[in-house]
C-alpha cells in the first residue's frame, strides 16, 4: 500500500519523542549529542553551538563514527523538525535507544533569539571552495573565517616552504608572507615544487607568488626579497600569527628563534637530511625554543646543507606538509600541536619516532630570567 509524504512524516513523528527547545537544551547540557541533519549550505549559514554536522542522507553510514555507543542520548534537529523526525526514526531502527527530535528545528530556535554559531562572512564561492572544511566540525565556517583572517610568514621558499605554502594557500590562509633573497635554479626543481622550469632565474618570492595566486585568489602574498638578519628580523615577523621555519643554517634559526620568543610568535620548525626529517612547534613559554633543543650549533661537518649532503626530493615535501598541518592546528586551536615534542621521520623505513623536549630554565632566549624580565614594566611606567 502506497503512502503519501504527509503520512510517512506523521508516522515518523509518532514513532519518535518530540521535544521543545528548552527540553533539547537541557538534554544537551546533561551530555546528549546534538545532531544537525540539514545540508552543508544550511550548516554553514548557522547552526546550534556544539552541534555535530551529519546530513540526513549520511546518517545511516556516518552515525557510528560520531556516536559508537547505542545508549548515547541523541538530540536531532533540522530546519523545522521534518527531516530530523525521519532521521530519528532511522536511528531508533539502528538500535539507538534514547533519541529525541527537536520539533521546532533551527528556525524555531532562531525565532526565540537563542544563540547560534557558524554564520560567518563566507561568500558562496568560498563556501564551494572550502566545502570540505565546512563539513569538519573542528573547522566549519567559523574556523574557515579564522583561516582567512590569519597571517603566516615563511622563512624560505625552498623544499620545506614549497609544499607547506601550497597547502596553506589551498586551505585559505588569508595572508602568506615569504622571506627569500634567492633566485630559482634548475637544481631547486627536484624538490621546490612551488617553482617551475620557465621561472629559472626569477626571484623565488615572485615565482612562489605566481603559483599561490593561481591556486587561490583569496590569498594575499607579501614578498620580502631579502635575507633574514639580526637587523631586520623583528620588522619581518611583526604582525604575523605563525612563522614557518624553512631555513637551512643554524645562524638564521637562532636569529629567528630569539626574535619570535621576544614577539611571542609560534614557530613551526622542520629540517631535513637526505632521507630523514625533524619537526616540532615552538610556542614561546608554553614549551621549549630552538635554543633549548640546540644550545650550541654542531660542527659544520655534522650538519651539512642539501647542497653538500643531498636530499631525497620528496622528504622536504613530506615535512613541509606536516608543518602546514601544525600551523593549521595552532591557528584553529585544535588537536595537540607538537609543542615539547620532536617528531623524527625516516623515509627509508617509513617510520616516525617521537622525543619529549623540555624547556631549559636557564635558556638565554626563553629561560626563567628572560621571562621574568619581559614581565617587568619599562622604567618610568608604573607596575
Amino acid at each position: 500500500m502506497s503512502k503519501t509524504y504527509a503520512e510517512l512524516l506523521n508516522e515518523a513523528r509518532a514513532a519518535t519523542r518530540n521535544v521543545t527547545n528548552d527540553e533539547a537544551q537541557a538534554r544537551v547540557e546533561a551530555g546528549a549529542l546534538l545532531l544537525d541533519v540539514r545540508e552543508a549550505d544550511e550548516w554553514a549559514a548557522g547552526h546550534l553551538p556544539g552541534a555535530v554536522f551529519l546530513p540526513r542522507g549520511q546518517v545511516a553510514s556516518g552515525i557510528e563514527a560520531v556516536a559508537p555507543e547505542r545508549d548515547r542520548p541523541l538530540v536531532v534537529y533540522c530546519a523545522s523538525g521534518a527531516r530530523s523526525a525521519f532521521a530519528a526514526q532511522l536511528l531508533q531502527a539502528m538500535g539507538y535507544r534514547d533519541v529525541v527530535n527537536m520539533v521546532a528545528g533551527f528556525v524555531g530556535w532562531q525565532s526565540e533569539g537563542r544563540p547560534t554559531a557558524g554564520s560567518h562572512r563566507l561568500t558562496m564561492e568560498q563556501r564551494r571552495r572550502y566545502s570540505r572544511h565546512l563539513l569538519v566540525p573542528e573547522v566549519g565556517s567559523e574556523g574557515q573565517a579564522k583561516l582567512l583572517d590569519s597571517r603566516v610568514l615563511f622563512i624560505g621558499a625552498g623544499g620545506l616552504g614549497s609544499s607547506a605554502m601550497l597547502y596553506l594557500a589551498a586551505a585559505g590562509v588569508g595572508t602568506i608572507g615569504i622571506v627569500d633573497f634567492d633566485i630559482v635554479d634548475a637544481s631547486n626543481l627536484q624538490r621546490q615544487v612551488v617553482h617551475t622550469t620557465d621561472r629559472i632565474g626569477q626571484k623565488k618570492t615572485e615565482s612562489a607568488a605566481i603559483t599561490i595566486r593561481a591556486l587561490n585568489p583569496d590569498v594575499r602574498v607579501v614578498g620580502h626579497d631579502e635575507m633574514l638578519t639580526d637587523d631586520n628580523v623583528d620588522r619581518l615577523i611583526a604582525g604575523y600569527d605563525i612563522v614557518i621555519d624553512g631555513t637551512d643554517t643554524f645562524e638564521t634559526r637562532y636569529t629567528l628563534n630569539d626574535a619570535a620568543v621576544r614577539a611571542g610568535i609560534p614557530v613551526v620548525h622542520a629540517s631535513v637530511f637526505r632521507f630523514e626529517g625533524q619537526l616540532t612547534a615552538f610556542v614561546p613559554y608554553e614549551g621549549p625554543c630552538y635554543r633549548c633543543l640546540y644550545p650550541t650549533p654542531p660542527p659544520p661537518e655534522l650538519a651539512p646543507g642539501c647542497s653538500v649532503a643531498g636530499v631525497l626530493g620528496v622528504v622536504p615535501g613530506t615535512l613541509g606538509i606536516l608543518q602546514a598541518t601544525e600551523a593549521i592546528k595552532l591557528l584553529l586551536g585544535i588537536g595537540e600541536p607538537l609543542v615539547g615534542r620532536l617528531l623524527i621521520y625516516d623515509a627509508l623505513d617509513g617510520t616516525f619516532q617521537e622525543l619529549k623536549l623540555r624547556r631549559d630554565p636557564a635558556c638565554p632566549a626563553c629561560g626563567d630570567a628572560v621571562r621574568a624580565a619581559a614581565a617587568q614594566p619599562p622604567l618610568g611606567v608604573p607596575a
